[in-house]
């Protein structure tokens, strides 16, 4: 009996350990995500930083794997993503070292029914969920914006998933609900749609959630077109 109690206190001890370990690091590529997007740290630097912080979580982090994507708009589908065929989708001449400055679009906008801009839905009147697609780790956020801010993400919300060794992005959100450190689970609310960020806030700019996928390469964020996996998500 004394053994098990042993084993059970060790194992606590580990897992308790693992979650410090995660907060930590996540905390860490929150701060230096946004010194990337002020510009206020070299290239060189964000990326040697950036990989070494990765390698770190991918270690920590738990792999439990689940099946497929949800959407990630509450009660809405794929025919809500702008374009034709996801044609809105351009990840040309994107760098995630660019921060705030690249010219790309690497990302599908997916719109809500929000004629008056007031960030509600016309339906129902409520603010509509942002649900994470799959089981992930929060590496990067802010909750806080300012009209007059240049940042074109607004409040964003960075994910990474263990399982699939890949980034989501979720950006121009109301408000946030999550931290960097938080363990999310698949179809989690994380966050409301929102008009934040320096185009989206514009009156010009219908009321949309501006989404990206983002594979690791030499441990690096590089964007691929993840409009398939969104049509086959399941809705909520």
């Amino acid at each position: 009996m004394k053994k098990i109690i042993l084993l059970l206190s060790i194992l606590c001890i580990t897992v308790v350990s693992n979650a410090q370990d995660i907060k930590t690091i996540c905390n860490t590529i929150n701060n230096l995500n946004t010194a990337i997007l002020n510009g206020s740290i070299k290239r060189r630097d964000a990326a040697n930083q950036f990989k070494t912080l990765i390698k770190q979580l991918k270690k920590a982090a738990d792999k439990s794997q689940s099946s497929g994507w949800v959407f990630p708009l509450k009660g809405y589908k794929s025919n809500a993503i702008g374009g034709t065929n996801g044609n809105g989708y351009s990840d040309k001449g994107y760098n995630f070292l660019d921060g705030n400055k690249h010219t790309a679009h690497p990302a599908h906008d997916i719109f809500i029914n929000d004629h008056n801009q007031d960030c509600l839905d016309d339906r129902t009147h409520q603010p509509v969920d942002v649900l994470v697609v799959d089981n992930g780790i929060v590496i990067a956020c802010t909750n806080e914006w300012d009209p007059v801010s240049s940042l074109r993400g607004g409040k964003f919300i960075w994910v990474y998933h263990p399982a699939q060794n890949i980034f989501t992005y979720y950006a121009h959100n109301q408000a946030i609900f999550v931290k960097p450190g938080d363990e999310v689970k698949q179809g989690q609310k994380i966050a409301e749609v929102g008009r934040t960020g320096y185009n989206a806030y514009k009156k010009r700019s219908p009321t949309h959630l501006h989404f990206s996928a983002f594979r690791l390469v030499d441990d690096m964020p590089v964007p691929y077109n993840s409009y398939l996996q969104l049509k086959k998500a399941k809705n909520i």
